[in-house]
């Protein structure tokens, strides 16, 4: 859920109080501590030889 209006914009990375904010997990963009962002998807199909 993202409800910071710097989050929707331009992510909470780029936030200029992103290493202070104690709600990045809660309020942004940002995954839970303890919690892998999930992989990125593999491309799929066939290879042309």
């Amino acid at each position: 859920m993202t409800i910071c209006p710097i989050a929707v914009v331009a992510g909470c990375a780029k936030c200029p109080a992103f290493k202070v904010c104690p709600l990045k997990s809660v309020l942004g963009d940002q995954p839970p501590k303890g919690e892998a962002a999930p992989p990125a998807p593999a491309a799929k199909g066939k290879k042309k030889s």
